[in-house]
């Protein structure tokens, strides 16, 4: 379908049943939302079964669950776009399902089908439809959580899961410009750690020193790599790129870098643009020289780098409408949205 003509926009707006929200002001923060799926496996059933939306809430679980006391547990996140002629759209699920299966296994755990995560993340959406912000003014992002819920007071897997789906509109991740400080301290993921997957015990590690890199006015953390602590890895939650002339490159996936459904993605997209995409180990003085750096990430989409501070030294990017970074956004955000075609099957509309 082509691009809906303002007044047709405004009609087919006038139609859809909206939330109370001012969708100008959305942060990255929880609104709740009216519903939320919940579906469990049992030792004795030894499957996840009859999934359920239930109203938005707090849940109950015993203080010995293996998530209260050990974090055996996962979540993902996508998210739901708003379409200009009102249809919704979701970005690359199964790749998410499929995440989440492997970290599953990893962690010791039963996870639902490729299936069942698809058909509760719609299911999720749709109950929630009124919260999808109305087209170009943010999105749905959606949590799906897996958790280790069974009685265990040792330290060994648990015998009961619950997988659980909520969701809430949100606008920009990061607002403003993207000011970076590499942390030389502490290592977000070691070699055969669980840095990998989307584990819930990666990130409140990161707390301490990312609170404090806010409190000297940075935005986020830049991680280097355990072995050597020379290497470039990753944000608190987000991959990196650097360009060089025609050359991008991002550091390697090997187990303790999260191996990004948007990074996947924007590699594509820029090899289809001509680009040289490469994967390598990319050592911290490279960004000294780089023409452009941006970040990637579900929550982020693509966001150009201002700066990069590292050891007292600021090394500041190309910004605008001119960089490659922004040239990316449109192009992914318009595939994720519907403006542009999507050749590669990535989007599934689902109203």
């Amino acid at each position: 379908m082509g691009s809906l003509s303002k007044q047709e926009q405004v009609e087919c707006r006038e139609k859809a049943e909206y939330a109370n929200v001012n969708w100008d002001e959305l942060g990255f923060a929880l609104t709740k939302t009216d519903y939320m799926y919940v579906m469990n496996f049992t030792e004795e059933e030894q499957k996840f079964f009859n999934g359920t939306l239930t109203r938005f809430g707090n849940i109950e679980m015993c203080p010995s669950s293996g998530i209260l006391n050990y974090g055996q547990g996962l979540f993902e996140g996508l998210k739901a776009y708003r379409k200009e002629d009102e249809g919704i759209l979701l970005f690359r699920p199964q790749e998410n399902a499929l995440r989440m299966k492997i970290g599953a296994d990893r962690m010791c755990m039963p996870s639902p089908t490729v299936d069942q995560f698809i058909d509760a993340v719609k299911k999720t959406v749709l109950a929630n439809k009124r919260w999808v912000p109305p087209y170009g003014r943010g999105s749905l992002y959606v949590r799906p959580l897996l958790m280790g819920t069974g009685r265990n007071l040792g330290v060994k897997p648990s015998s009961d899961y619950t997988f659980l789906v909520y969701a809430s509109p949100v606008g920009n991740y990061h607002k403003g410009d993207l000011n970076l400080m590499v942390e030389d301290n502490v290592r977000r993921a070691i070699p055969g750690g669980t840095g990998g997957i989307k584990a819930v015990t990666n990130y409140s590690p990161v707390y301490k020193p990312l609170t404090e890199a806010k409190a000297k006015g940075f935005s986020d953390l830049l991680f280097l790599d355990a072995s050597t602590g020379s290497n470039i890895e990753e944000g608190s939650a987000c991959n990196i790129f650097i360009l060089k002339g025609n050359v991008i490159s991002t550091p390697t996936t090997h187990g303790t870098i999260l191996p990004g459904i948007t990074r996947k993605s924007i590699m594509e997209i820029a090899s289809d643009f001509g680009y040289q995409v490469e994967e390598r180990a990319i050592p911290i003085k490279e960004v000294f020289d780089a023409e452009e750096v941006f970040c990637t990430g579900t929550a982020m989409v693509v966001k150009s780098v201002a700066s990069i501070t590292y050891q007292g030294k600021r090394i500041e990017y190309k910004l605008g409408a001119e960089t490659l970074a922004q040239k990316l956004h449109a192009t992914l955000t318009g595939i994720q949205t519907g403006p542009i075609e999507d050749k590669l099957g990535w989007t599934m509309l689902i109203d």
